[in-house]
């Protein structure tokens, strides 16, 4: 059976993967990954959207309405243990971008407000990275541009690294109803990579009702869709997996609400005090 939310990579050419909202059947999130060899260039306009263009690896520079942002990104490979570089972009501007060295580039887009942006690069250094879980849980995770961070209007981008026999986005997690403080809305894309790149992974996209409820095995380069409903990942033995996940909803605010079937997991370990 075809998922609805599995969007298969293609494996040759610049285009990786694409959605927009219209092919999406949402509002706001906007996702393409390219792969540019030395020397490509690939010109863009962002209308009526913003734009977080990260590099995923690779060199490339970049000019905005004429200034040129050079030397942007660096890394080898997403599996490396560093964090990527990132340029964000507001409404009405004319985005180029050429690699200096093979590339990857993802650009992530969601609509634009009235509030006067500029153009801000994002070095890896000012990016925020932790730990996040224990045991077969734990997984490393990057901030690109957080809700906390008061640049963008709408887009949320993170990426994380999952080892491999572990489990990610876990225990599930949805951010589908606009209720603050409990929970917002939000759309959410995942760009999967797969560390070698034969292997493959599993992401689940259930609600409570089980009106939706789509079990996907991606491989390198795929992406999944999460409208609504919970969205864990697991990585298979001798299979790191990368993803990078894009949000944006009404309000730029990230708050989840757990599955009450495993949040028992959460619970400290026998002979520990909780934090």
């Amino acid at each position: 059976m075809t998922s609805k939310l599995l969007l298969k990579a293609r494996r040759e050419g610049r285009e990786i993967v694409s959605v927009t909202p219209e092919q999406a059947g949402w509002k706001h999130v906007g996702f393409r990954a390219l792969r540019l060899a030395p020397g490509d260039a690939e010109s863009l306009a962002t209308g009526d959207r913003e734009l977080c263009l990260v590099v995923l690896s690779g060199t490339v520079d970049v000019e905005v309405d004429g200034v040129v942002h050079a030397g942007l990104g660096g890394r080898a490979s997403v599996f490396d243990d560093a964090a990527p570089a990132a340029l964000y972009v507001p409404a009405g501007r004319a985005v180029t971008m050429t690699a200096s060295t093979a590339a990857e580039v993802a650009l992530c887009s969601a609509p634009a407000d009235d509030a006067r942006r500029e153009v801000r690069r994002i070095e890896p250094g000012t990016m925020r990275r932790s730990v996040r879980g224990r045991g077969t849980n734990t997984r490393y995770i990057c901030d690109i541009l957080p809700h906390d961070d008061p640049t963008a209007a709408h887009l949320l981008v993170v990426e994380v690294r999952t080892p491999a026999s572990h489990s990610s986005s876990y225990p599930p997690h949805k951010h589908d109803v606009e209720a603050p403080p409990a929970e917002t809305q939000l759309e959410e894309t995942y760009y999967h990579r797969v560390n070698p790149p034969q292997g493959f992974a599993f992401q689940r996209v259930y609600t409570d009702d089980r009106s939706l409820d789509e079990a996907c095995a991606v491989e390198d380069h795929d992406l999944v869709m999460v409208p609504r409903g919970y969205h864990p990942v697991v990585a298979p033995h001798g299979y790191e997996l990368y993803y990078l996940n894009v949000m944006a909803g009404p309000h730029r605010l990230w708050v989840f609400r757990n599955d009450p079937a495993h949040e028992w997991m959460l619970a400290p370990p026998a002979g520990t005090r909780a934090a």
